[in-house]
């Protein structure tokens, strides 16, 4: 499980300073106190290339179909 956790933490530190600022104390703050779903959608998160997190995250630009995802953003982008 450690593994794991170390693993998504490194996820988190992507290409840019401004995603950094917010994955990464969303991360370490909230990630262990998220339910097992929001976890998979915060991986799935994650797996985003870091221009798409750019335009969701910063510019909020990036239309969010799935809404549950959505509320995971809004939750990342208010906890800074």
């Amino acid at each position: 499980m450690q593994a794991n956790i170390n693993r998504l933490r490194w996820q988190c530190r992507r290409g840019m300073l401004e995603l950094d600022l917010l994955l990464i104390p969303f991360f370490d703050r909230y990630y262990l106190g998220l339910s097992a779903s929001d976890k998979l959608l915060f991986e799935r998160l994650l797996s985003y290339e870091d221009q798409d997190l750019y335009r969701i995250l910063i510019k909020r630009h990036a239309p969010i179909e799935d809404s549950r995802l959505y509320v995971l953003v809004e939750k990342i982008i208010c906890d800074c």
